[in-house]
């Protein structure tokens, strides 16, 4: 009988992502894979730093010990285009901090998209904004653009906190999309008007699914479960009816939600201490990443607020003006 992952969180991780291999990664653009190669072969047993997206995978991997029944709650895959002899540091590395990985693919250069579905990937976290894009583009799993956590970041130890923005993250970019092109009046008339009809599910709707389901799966129940789940989002009255109705016809339950109206977030975020939080728009994650380690959801290709991250300037369309697009720092400086 084979495996399966159908009631278990699976979190496919880039090796980049995990540790730090930010040289390493420099040396292959600049010099070539082979003396990649050779770098990594001469620095096989030196482990590396721990990398974006190390504190919400510990976490992660931490409420396997809530399990109530031995069925494992999360599992971990690292991916990367290493080949499997420039990985062996990764593996070490993985052993070095006792993380709790018992799977891995490396592909040898060979696009990780594709390996996606085959692993029944619910969550794919990457520093490589065309991995992760593409990821999106298959509509087959959540997928993020992970940037670096402040550096007097202090991850919870004992509770694990995911936070997400609501539309185009969770939610579709419907909404959202009639509030760039049409305005706030036109946003909240539309969601008055549909305030009893579920909105469409968006990007991460699987992921957040996924995460109530394991916290029913807790032995500790879900209000006291060692996983908390907040919305924060820029909606307000009338506009957040919509979102509490929403989740209760997903079955989905949230600790925490705040409808803010416009006020920063990132203050919010600290507050609530997340271990990461999910938004669309780099506006907000430019504030919120200098407080809690952060990701971005790109919009697929195919929607009408993608705009081509090679391009300039866009229009904005409340203003029929131009604006330049300003790129976040990667590694948070």
């Amino acid at each position: 009988m084979s495996l399966s992952f159908a009631n278990t969180l699976v979190v496919g991780i880039s090796s980049r992502a995990l540790f730090d291999l930010e040289e390493e990664n420099r040396i292959f653009e600049e010099e070539g894979v082979v003396a990649f190669r050779a770098f990594q072969r001469a620095n096989e047993t030196t482990i590396l730093k721990e990398g974006t997206g190390f504190h919400i995978i510990k976490a992660l991997l931490n409420l396997n010990k809530f399990a109530n029944d031995g069925q494992r709650l999360v599992e971990v895959i690292v991916m990367s285009k290493n080949s499997p002899e420039t990985g062996l540091r990764v593996l070490n590395s993985i052993n070095y901090y006792g993380l709790d990985i018992i799977r891995s693919a490396f592909t040898g250069g060979e696009q990780l998209h594709d390996y996606i579905e085959a692993f029944g990937v619910d969550l794919f976290l990457s520093k490589d904004e065309a991995d992760v894009q593409k990821v999106i583009d298959l509509n087959s799993a959540s997928a993020a653009l992970i940037y670096a956590p402040p550096r007097d970041y202090v991850p919870d130890e004992t509770t694990v906190r995911i936070a997400f923005d609501a539309d185009a993250v969770l939610f579709s970019d419907e909404s959202e999309t009639i509030y760039k092109t049409m305005g706030i009046e036109a946003f909240h008339k539309n969601e008055k008007k549909n305030e009893h009809v579920p909105l469409r599910e968006g990007p991460h709707a699987k992921l957040l699914k996924m995460l109530s389901l394991i916290q029913k799966q807790m032995d500790t129940g879900i209000e006291l479960s060692p996983l908390r789940i907040a919305i924060v989002t820029a909606r307000s009255s009338p506009s957040h009816m919509r979102v509490i109705r929403t989740l209760r016809e997903w079955d989905v339950y949230v600790d925490e939600a705040f409808f803010l109206g416009g006020l920063p977030k990132d203050q919010i975020l600290k507050a609530f201490k997340a271990h990461i939080f999910f938004d669309d728009q780099e506006t907000h994650l430019r504030d919120t990443m200098l407080l809690v380690p952060s990701a971005k959801v790109p919009y697929q290709t195919s929607s009408p607020l993608f705009v081509d991250p090679k391009t300039a300037t866009v229009i904005d369309p409340l203003t029929d003006s131009k604006k330049t697009i300003v790129k976040i720092d990667r590694q948070g400086r």
